[in-house]
């Protein structure tokens, strides 16, 4: 009787290639830039009174006037507050170039290649992230590098604590009344309750339960496939799942918050006067978002087609937030 020695291999999904941005993230490198003492050194010395998180996962090129914009908002609204922008891409010599108008008018702002290893360590997510690396996770068709920002955000939160803030958010007031905090971006007319959140903004302390769940939850219900699986309707899930449970404290704030608009509604902040009656609801949208709103999302995957029109309720916005005398933005 002969017994076959020879064991099936094992079964891999089939991945996509990973791009350029990606792939250089998924190194090693980070480790040896020693990612935590940057960060942590950063902070300590500018003596930070808000700490604020953005990620790029895109390339240098694509960082444009837009994203400046909203980096100018954040120091608009918060002088003495740092950020640091979790990047690859912007950590370089090109990114530094973009930032330095900012660092030149004494703002703290840096650009450090995010370490995954270490902001993940000790967490489900860590296990997922390195058998990400080994090719045993399957992407999807959704943009991974999309899905690695809602990881990052979430690891950054984590380990250091602050605000997070997508790079196309602009920050009309301070935060400095937030703590645990994340707001809807719709609610249910019947019943008043929020039905879905965002994860575009959010404020957290340091080691919050609730950024541990959003961890876990991304680890053990990961799907590439279906867009905002990982982000908006992850935080939605967990934030429902443990609600009023001692130890997971945290606020709801209103959609007017931080999406005054809705994502397929964006247009109508970037259109000028039409007539009479379209002048008075602009101004009233402008008085009610300058009244209730801390910050406005620009949803720019669909809002970057527009315009800037003259008159709009952006250009009002965006006039109010600038900082940097030379900027190119309203060119």
């Amino acid at each position: 009787m002969v017994v076959s020695t020879i064991r099936p291999a094992l079964h891999r999904p089939k991945i996509r290639k990973f791009d350029d941005n990606v792939a250089k993230i998924l190194r090693y490198e980070a480790v040896k830039k020693r990612f935590e003492l940057k960060v942590i050194k950063f902070f300590k010395r500018n003596s930070c009174k808000f700490r604020f998180f953005m990620t790029w996962i895109s390339s240098v090129e694509s960082f444009g006037d837009r994203e400046l914009l909203c980096v100018e908002s954040v120091f608009k609204t918060h002088p003495n507050g740092c950020l640091i922008i979790a990047s690859s891409s912007l950590d370089s010599r090109q990114g530094r170039l973009i930032l330095m108008p900012f660092s030149d008018m004494g703002f703290k702002v840096s650009a450090m290649t995010p370490d995954f290893s270490y902001l993940l360590r000790s967490t489900a997510a860590a296990a997922w992230y390195n058998r990400l690396k080994r090719g045993d996770v399957n992407p999807g068709e959704i943009s991974l590098g999309q899905n690695l920002s809602n990881l990052l955000r979430i690891g950054l939160l984590y380990r250091f604590g602050g605000i997070y803030l997508d790079t196309d958010v602009l920050v009309l007031k301070s935060f400095g009344e937030l703590r645990n905090a994340i707001g809807a971006q719709s609610i249910d007319l019947a019943t008043g309750n929020w039905s879905r959140l965002n994860n575009a903004v959010m404020v957290f302390d340091k080691g919050h339960p609730v950024v541990r769940e959003f961890m876990e939850e991304f680890a053990h219900t990961f799907d590439g496939n279906r867009w905002g699986h990982n982000g908006p309707y992850l935080v939605s899930r967990v934030v429902a799942r443990v609600s009023g449970r001692p130890g997971f404290d945290l606020t709801v704030l209103p959609p007017l918050v931080f999406y005054p608009v809705r994502w397929n509604r964006i247009g109508g902040l970037f259109e000028g006067p039409k007539s009479v009656r379209h002048s008075k609801w602009m101004v009233a949208k402008l008085r009610q978002i300058r009244s209730e709103s801390l910050a406005v999302h620009l949803w720019n995957k669909q809002s970057r087609q527009f315009e800037v029109e003259k008159g709009s309720i952006i250009e009002h916005l965006m006039f109010s937030s600038r900082v940097v005398t030379n900027s190119s933005v309203f060119e």
